[in-house]
C-alpha cells in the first residue's frame, strides 16, 4: 500500500510522490481552484496535477499565484494557469472563468478554497471584521459556484468541492466569524447538492482540519494559543474556571489567506 508523502513545511512541491491513486485518475481534466496559491489549495493543485489534471489557480495576489504556477508546472509537467481575482466580486470571477475557458475549453472541477481568518474574541470583533470573513468564505463560495454553473456546469455537469472546517460543530474560542462562515458554507453545500444534483453537478464539502506548513496554521499560531483554540468548555467535564486573558484582535490578518 502506498504511503502518504513526506510533509513539507512551506508552499513548495513535494520532493517525491508515490501515487495513492491511479496515476491517470484525472487525466486531462481541468480544475479551477480558488486560494490555489498557497496552503491547502496549493497542495490540492499539486496532487491533482500529479494525477494528470490541468489547473487554474486563482488568488487576489497575481505574483503569488504566478510563482505557485511555475512551481507546480515544473514539478508535475502539467499546465497551470495563474489568475488574479477577488471572490467577493462577481464580475472579476466571471472574467477569470471566461479566461480559463478560453485557455482550456472546459472546467471539470471547482475547488472553493479561498478563505480569510484571524484570531479575535467575539467581544472585540467588529461588524466589519465579521462581514469580511463572511464575504470571503461564504459569499465568495457562492459567487464562484454560481458563475461556473452559469458559464459551464449547467450544460456540461461538473464537480464542486467546498473546503470548510469543523469550527461550527461545537464552537471554539476566538473563531465565531470563521465558524459561522464555514457553517454557512456547509449549509450551502447541502442546498446546492439537492438543487444541482439532477443536472449532473456533484457538490460536496471537505473539512481537512489543521494542516501543518500552511499559512492558515501559521496565522492561528501554535503551542498554548493552539491549545486554547481547540478547547471547548461544552465538552470539558471539569468545573469551569476563570478563562485566561484574551489576545487583542488581529485585524491585520483579516485578508483572505490565499
Amino acid at each position: 500500500m502506498a504511503q502518504p508523502p513526506a510533509d513539507v513545511s512551506e508552499d513548495d512541491c513535494l520532493p517525491e510522490y508515490h501515487h495513492l491513486f491511479c496515476p491517470d485518475l484525472l487525466q486531462d481534466k481541468v480544475a479551477f481552484i480558488t486560494g490555489g496559491g498557497s496552503g491547502i489549495g496549493f497542495r490540492i493543485a499539486e496532487i491533482f496535477m500529479r494525477h494528470g489534471c490541468h489547473t487554474v489557480i486563482a488568488s487576489r495576489s497575481l505574483p503569488r499565484v504566478s510563482m505557485a504556477a511555475r512551481k507546480l508546472a515544473t514539478a508535475t509537467g502539467r499546465r497551470c494557469l495563474p489568475l488574479s481575482l477577488d471572490v467577493r466580486a462577481p464580475l472579476a470571477v466571471a472574467a477569470a472563468v471566461e479566461q480559463a475557458l478560453q485557455e482550456f475549453g472546459k472546467i471539470d472541477i471547482l475547488i472553493n478554497c479561498a478563505a480569510g481568518n484571524f484570531l479575535c474574541p467575539a467581544s472585540s470583533l467588529s461588524s466589519n471584521a465579521f462581514k469580511t470573513v463572511m464575504d470571503i468564505d461564504t459569499l465568495g463560495t457562492f459567487n464562484v459556484s454560481r458563475v461556473l454553473y452559469e458559464k459551464f456546469f449547467r450544460d456540461h455537469g461538473g464537480v464542486i468541492v467546498n473546503i470548510t472546517a469543523t469550527l461550527g460543530a461545537r464552537g471554539q474560542v476566538l473563531q465565531v466569524h470563521a465558524g459561522s462562515a464555514k457553517a454557512a458554507v456547509d449549509a450551502m453545500t447541502r442546498h446546492l447538492a439537492v438543487e444541482w444534483g439532477p443536472q449532473n453537478i456533484r457538490v460536496n464539502s471537505l473539512a481537512p482540519g489543521p494542516i501543518s506548513g500552511t499559512e492558515g496554521l501559521r496565522r492561528l499560531g501554535s503551542g498554548q494559543r493552539a491549545a486554547r483554540l481547540v478547547h471547548s468548555p461544552l465538552s470539558d467535564p471539569r468545573p469551569a474556571t476563570r478563562p485566561p486573558a484574551q489576545p487583542e484582535c488581529q485585524t491585520q490578518q483579516s485578508q483572505p489567506s490565499i
